[in-house]
């Protein structure tokens, strides 16, 4: 009987080792490898490379387009109008018939007026040829001294005479001049004012048109009057004027370059800035007057500066920051120091060495020590467009 009782004994015994042994070599190790947490994933991002290379400083301001030379051309005598010959818009130069005036009583005037001087004329010559007579007869004898000094006297008088008429004659000359209305200046003229057979005097003060003068053409534009010295050493320096870029209120078009005029004379006490004048070329008539620009007014150039693209650079509660990948493909949030930012480029002046690898996009998803992934090529523009539907605005 004990014989039996012992054999399943030691069978029961021999199975409890035998899953003891593969609970602690199996299931154990399994609910551990379950418990632990598993490494977040790699975050997707868009890297750019820190550049070197010489960067021009530009102050900006916003100006207004003025033109160079505004005419409103206006009638100097009163007439009828019989002709416009211009269109509206039409780029004209300087002498370019714009309208006819009825010419026909200020050439009446001058035939009246060249009239009285061949009359004259003509007195004269008779006065003279009595006068040289009077004088044989004086000379004998036979004439008084008081008719020789009258014969003197209307000789004198008929030649102030002529010189009158030739004087009117003059006038009526200019006057029938005036019946040309002409272009002034080279430019592009406006909205007629006024039409065919109507009376025009120079009492009308919106005149014919107005003629605005497109070539060159000017900006005014502010800047901070912190910016003066800055800008007058720069004159001295480079001792020619300062280039100016005109681009448009977005500044993604580049409208023309010129060069500064002029920094006016006095600061504006209301706003606390200077006005300065730049003058353009315009042969690309990009530039109109009355349009609103952003001036950027070139002041010095940075040799070997540092520049990333804009986005990289952040905003925080301690300044301007950057995510800077580590060769380890980590990221490291550093401070830096931004000089300006222009063209979609930012200046560093401290804070990120040459040839390093900065964030682009991608940086709302990222904490210092973050393991990222470097994105490129289609993949890089598809992530930037969701992180531009994604991120937070600021």
């Amino acid at each position: 009987m004990k014989k039996k009782f012992f054999i399943p004994v030691a069978l029961v015994t021999a199975a409890l080792a035998a899953g003891g042994l593969l609970y602690f070599k199996h299931i154990v190790p399994l609910e551990k490898a379950v418990a632990a947490p598993a490494p977040p994933p790699a975050v997707p991002i868009v890297a750019g490379v820190v550049a070197q290379h010489d960067v021009p400083i530009y102050l900006s301001g916003v100006g207004t387009v003025i033109a160079y030379n505004t005419d409103v051309v206006r009638a100097q005598i009163q007439g009828q109008i019989i002709s416009i010959n211009f269109t509206e818009g039409q780029t004209v130069h300087a002498g370019d018939l714009l309208a006819q005036i009825d010419p026909r009583p200020y050439q009446a005037l001058i035939d009246q007026y060249t009239g009285n001087l061949e009359r004259d004329q003509a007195q004269l010559i008779n006065a003279q040829a009595n006068l040289k007579r009077y004088t044989t007869l004086g000379d004998k004898g036979w004439a008084t001294p008081q008719l020789l000094e009258t014969q003197q006297a209307q000789v004198g008088e008929l030649n102030a005479a002529i010189k009158a008429d030739q004087a009117l004659i003059d006038a009526a000359k200019v006057q029938l001049s005036y019946t040309r209305l002409t272009s002034p200046i080279d430019g592009v003229v406006g909205i007629r004012q006024i039409d065919v057979g109507n009376i025009i005097s120079p009492s009308n003060t919106n005149g014919l048109v107005v003629v605005t003068q497109l070539h060159p053409i000017s900006l005014i534009f502010t800047l901070p009057e912190t910016s003066l010295p800055q800008i007058e050493q720069q004159q001295q320096k480079t001792k020619t004027p300062l280039p100016v870029l005109a681009y448009s209120q977005d500044d993604t078009i580049l409208l023309d370059q010129g060069e500064l005029g002029l920094v006016n004379n006095e600061i504006l006490q209301t706003t606390g800035s200077i006005q300065l004048k730049a003058n353009f070329p315009n042969k690309s008539n990009r530039l109109w007057p009355g349009q609103l620009v952003n001036a950027r007014l070139l002041v010095d150039t940075r040799h070997n500066g540092l520049t990333v693209a804009a986005s990289a650079v952040q905003q925080g509660p301690n300044g301007a920051y950057v995510y800077v990948v580590d060769p380890n493909s980590t990221v490291e949030s550093r401070p830096v120091k931004v000089a300006q930012i222009s063209g979609g480029q930012a200046l560093i002046d401290s804070g990120l060495k040459a040839n390093e690898q900065v964030v682009v996009d991608g940086q709302y998803k990222l904490q210092p020590g973050v393991q990222v992934t470097l994105l490129h090529g289609k993949a890089a523009e598809e992530q930037a467009a969701q992180d531009a539907m994604q991120a937070p605005i600021p």
